[in-house]
């Protein structure tokens, strides 16, 4: 079997709402790149690259993507490295992608995942079981609140839950006041029984004031807190002092930031993805990593459309040490919508059938490869440039 040609889409889906972050400019889904690889023997692989232009690491050391950087990146270096190369070689074409081009992680995942997807679709087997198995059936979601106005940010939370969702997660970073009040109303109207994490994303402008504010916002009994601060020593700052675990999610890329977090203390809990480390192979890596180091981990993502969701919860079943509620989209089409509110990103979808959803999770997929089928028609209706 051998990787022959490839195809590039670029889509924009409708978002549900804008979904804004403390680092954000940009909505979500504003055009994503996706990429069909073909084989030799007639299989067909799916990947898609949810490339951001203001995402990146701590302090710059990982720079931003776009639709049109992927693009170029694909074409260029990434797929005259891997042509005629079997799939199976997983490992190896890692390898011959990063001496191509040092980075853009984004566009190897599109590769990485269309990889996956056709192997097993060859020898019909679920990507999950390519990465060690399924350890488990249902993923347990959170729903991500972007910025907005507290009230409305409750009124949303409301919503979510009565569609069942069970873990809320807060954007924040912005403002310690408005942070601390939309925390104490969540819980004054959410009760008990529904986890809480507030998400900074790196904005809290330092250890110290950062420690302050999320003691007092323990007070509500948060779950714990994601990447309130930026750099290593800030963060091992912050979790050495909070008794509220705190998670990495900015400050963990690649394995050896994975490495260097556990080694220094820098957190409690470690955000992964498909897409930082550049594929499902790299993360899963890290996913083992943590699992050896006692650290429990979530899958976390950039709004994916169907094929980036389908990713992630093969990702998520795949790990012993992946078993926090994540911040997987809730995908639901024009034909079939799975939730009015809770973690839906977007109004539409180009998959065929959405993944099922049950009592706050999502099911994974079982079929050969990602387990789904794309809906050529939606392709060809988002389709962009």
């Amino acid at each position: 079997m051998k990787i022959i040609g490839y195809e590039l889409y670029e889509v924009k889906i409708p978002s549900r709402r804008e979904h804004k972050w403390a680092t954000s400019t940009v909505d979500i889904g504003a055009g994503y790149l996706l990429v069909k690889l073909i084989s030799d023997t007639g299989v067909e692989g799916w990947g898609e690259s949810t490339a951001m232009a203001e995402w990146g690491g701590d302090f710059g050391v990982y720079y931003g993507e776009t639709a049109a950087t992927t693009r170029v990146i694909i074409e260029n270096n990434l797929f005259p490295a891997i042509k005629g190369m079997d799939p199976f070689d997983i490992g190896l074409i890692h390898r011959k992608m990063d001496q191509a081009v040092r980075g853009y992680p984004y566009a190897k995942t599109a590769i990485d995942v269309a990889i996956y997807d056709m192997w097993g679709k060859e020898i019909g087997r679920p990507v999950n079981q390519l990465l060690g198995g399924c350890h488990r059936k249902r993923i347990p979601i959170a729903h991500s609140l972007g910025l907005m106005p507290v009230d409305d940010a409750v009124n949303e939370a409301i919503l979510a839950v009565q569609e069942g969702i069970k873990h809320i997660k807060i954007k924040g970073g912005l403002d310690f006041e408005r942070d601390l009040e939309l925390v104490k109303k969540l819980r004054e109207n959410l009760g008990p029984g529904i986890s809480l994490v507030i998400d900074p994303n790196q904005s809290y402008p330092s250890a110290k004031e950062a420690v302050q504010w999320c003691t007092r916002m323990d007070e509500y009994k948060m779950f714990y807190i994601e990447q309130p601060v930026e750099g290593l020593e800030a963060m091992a700052r912050v979790t050495s002092l909070l008794k509220v675990p705190v998670c990495a999610d900015e400050s963990c890329w690649t394995l050896a930031d994975a490495i260097k977090l556990i080694s220094q203390k820098g957190c409690d809990f470690i955000s992964i993805y498909s897409a930082k480390p550049g594929g499902l192979y790299p993360a899963r890596m890290i996913a083992a990593v943590a699992e050896a180091s006692g650290i429990r981990c979530n899958v976390n993502g950039s709004g994916e459309f169907g094929i980036g969701n389908a990713a992630n919860l093969h990702l998520a079943s795949s790990a012993r040490s992946i078993n926090l509620p994540s911040v997987i989209p809730i995908t639901s089409t024009l034909e079939c919508e799975r939730t009015k509110t809770a973690a839906r990103f977007f109004k539409d979808d180009i998959i065929k059938n959405p993944f099922e959803y049950e009592d706050g999770c999502l099911l994974v997929p079982d079929g050969p490869g990602l387990g789904i089928e794309v809906d050529m028609a939606k392709l060809e209706k988002y389709r962009i440039g």
